[in-house]
């Protein structure tokens, strides 16, 4: 199919119907996840559901904000090959508005008195270890201006209200200009980008440090916002690209995405398999070699157990190591596994896992018997992540085919749109 063949197909209206339908199904998988994991709280342990909530929401949110990042990189670097790809992402973020509202049950829970359901430093009365109480720990008391419910709810509202605001920005832009082809909007594009990839940064950092870090808030660590930054991106690269050949099976990227297309995501995707292990690495190299205790408990939770004896999350952390890292990176150089459809789709997959068992990594162990042990990894009941993950994804999907049929299927007046559909022929 020629150019100009693929951008007028583009151009025709999208299949509605098909959209809305497969939009109900999403959201009534994603209620279905949303009911089992709410019952969950009363067949199980409250905490521990509470917890897979948090990592079940964590992991779309960290999803679309990767979706966000990368819609302001192709902005502010003025790609061409990535146009194609970014439509889908605009589409994405369509999710944050209700990212927002799933997430606002575990700042409920948190204001109505179970202080220590998730994050103990909201509970001054919380025993911690060696009998002491949060209220009279010396760390809490130093970073109690910045650790109490107050700025964590502040803060939280903030970092929604600022991915809800450049999402909407963005969008109206990109989409406006299918309907009038002006310039203006990408340059309105280029100069939110220009200031928002500053704020995406320190609000994505802000989240990583209140949502997650702070279940250990004896825990120091410059680089934890980076390891987020990471695994939002390759999440959303992964998703990128199930969303791109899911289209291309139905028929409607037929004549538009090539081999050329997926070759360059699958590079980006082994770049920031490569970024993510530079991260990990650098964190944990520091803090090893810095021997300081409020540094490395942190992996000494997650490596021995109080006899001295190899925990069941030193195995976790090994499979993370190598089927976060090493396999991806080996499966990658392949340059005929980045372009064949199946092969990439099973990596993009593994990938995703990948970051599920990276965020139980780092969550999990905030459960902890009478002796400050966490508990072993397969003591967890990881029904309820599952539920969490599906219901919160249902949620997803249901706002990005929403948004689907409400504009073209690519930018067909994007100023770089001829340039990516010839992408390297």
């Amino acid at each position: 199919m020629s150019t100009h063949a693929a951008t007028a197909s583009a151009a025709l209206p999208s299949e509605t119907s098909s959209s809305c339908a497969c939009a109900g199904k999403a959201l009534g998988v994603g209620l279905a996840g949303i009911v089992l994991t709410i019952i969950g709280l009363f067949v199980s342990d409250g905490h521990a559901v509470a917890l897979s909530w948090l990592i079940g929401v964590s992991f779309w949110t960290a999803i679309a904000i990767g979706m966000l990042m990368l819609v302001m990189i192709h902005h502010i670097l003025d790609a061409s090959w990535s146009v194609v790809l970014r439509r889908q992402f605009e589409h994405g973020l369509a999710a944050f508005p209700w990212l927002a509202l799933l997430f606002a049950p575990l700042v409920i829970v948190s204001w109505t008195g179970s202080h220590d359901y998730i994050w103990n430093w909201m509970n001054p009365d919380a025993v911690i270890h060696g009998g002491h109480t949060v209220g009279h720990d010396p760390l809490y008391v130093k970073k109690s201006s910045f650790l109490n419910l107050e700025m964590f709810t502040a803060m939280t509202a903030l970092c929604f209200a600022a991915w809800i605001w450049l999402s909407a920005r963005l969008r109206k832009a990109s989409f406006s200009q299918d309907a009038d082809g002006d310039l203006k909007w990408t340059f309105m594009n280029r100069k939110t980008a220009a200031f928002g990839l500053a704020v995406g940064a320190i609000t994505l950092s802000l989240a990583a440090i209140y949502w997650i870090k702070s279940l250990e808030y004896h825990w120091f660590s410059t680089m934890y916002g980076v390891w987020f930054f990471a695994n939002c991106v390759r999440g959303a690269l992964a998703i990128g690209v199930l969303m791109l050949l899911a289209l291309y099976k139905r028929g409607d990227l037929k004549g538009i995405l090539n081999n050329n297309h997926l070759h360059s995501v699958g590079m980006l995707i082994f770049a920031f398999t490569v970024f993510w292990a530079y991260v990990t690495f650098s964190q944990y190299f520091l803090i090893w070699n810095a021997n300081v205790p409020e540094e490395t408990f942190w992996y000494n939770l997650r490596e021995i157990t109080r006899a001295g004896e190899p925990s069941q999350w030193k195995y976790v952390g090994m499979l993370i190591l190598f089927g976060h890292f090493l396999f991806p990176f080996l499966f990658l150089l392949s340059y005929k596994n980045k372009i064949t459809h199946s092969r990439i789709a099973f990596i993009v997959r593994w990938i995703l896992l990948m970051i599920v068992i990276d965020l139980i990594f780092n969550v999990g162990p905030a459960l902890k018997d009478s002796h400050g042990e966490p508990l072993p990894f397969l003591s967890l009941n990881l029904l309820w992540t599952a539920t969490s993950i599906v219901g919160v994804g249902g949620v997803f999907f249901w706002a990005y085919l929403k948004s689907f049929p409400k504009t073209k299927l690519i930018p067909i007046r994007d100023p770089r749109i001829t340039e990516c559909l010839t992408h390297h022929e």
